[in-house]
């Protein structure tokens, strides 16, 4: 498969386009065909090295966290997706290697929800950290509720 991934820490420059080996799909997996996958501020930082601190990298290593697409292939225990079923996710191992910038990953089904059908995959990928940041925020750590009010600053950010 066609994939972006890098060998070593560093900008840009280390980036590279080519072949990565199609992703194996676990008992509780499905393998996703990538339609749009999602740019955050912490991909840089992982690819600069920073959180290296934290998270191991096994390279080569094919960045992203978020994704929208296909299910092509649900693995053997899987019940909740067939193939075709339209998904988002954020798709954030322990470690940094298996990212969503390729044409296909393999995301366990916890990571995963249904597309929104009233979004484009492009708009749908741009869901899944910012949403998760924004609920926790919002519904777990200020427990915003039906009729609370947010003013919502430098929104953009």
């Amino acid at each position: 498969m066609k994939a972006i991934s890098y060998r070593r820490y560093g900008g840009p420059e280390v980036l590279e386009y080519g072949e990565r080996p199609e992703p194996k799909v676990g008992p509780d997996s499905v393998l996703i065909r990538v339609k749009a996958a999602a740019v955050n501020p912490v991909d840089w930082k992982a690819q600069a090295g920073y959180l290296e601190p934290v998270l191991d990298a096994v390279f080569p290593v094919i960045p992203g966290w978020d994704v929208a697409g296909v299910v092509e292939r649900p693995g053997p225990a899987v019940t909740e997706f067939q193939p075709g079923d339209e998904v988002i996710g954020y798709v954030r191992e322990d470690f940094l290697s298996r990212g969503t910038c390729a044409e296909y990953v393999a995301a366990p089904v916890r990571t995963l929800a249904r597309k929104p059908r009233n979004l484009s995959f492009t708009q749908a990928a741009g869901i899944p950290l910012a949403g998760l940041t924004a609920y926790q925020c919002l519904v777990r750590a200020l427990r915003v509720g039906e009729g609370d009010t947010v003013l919502v600053h430098a929104g953009a950010g």
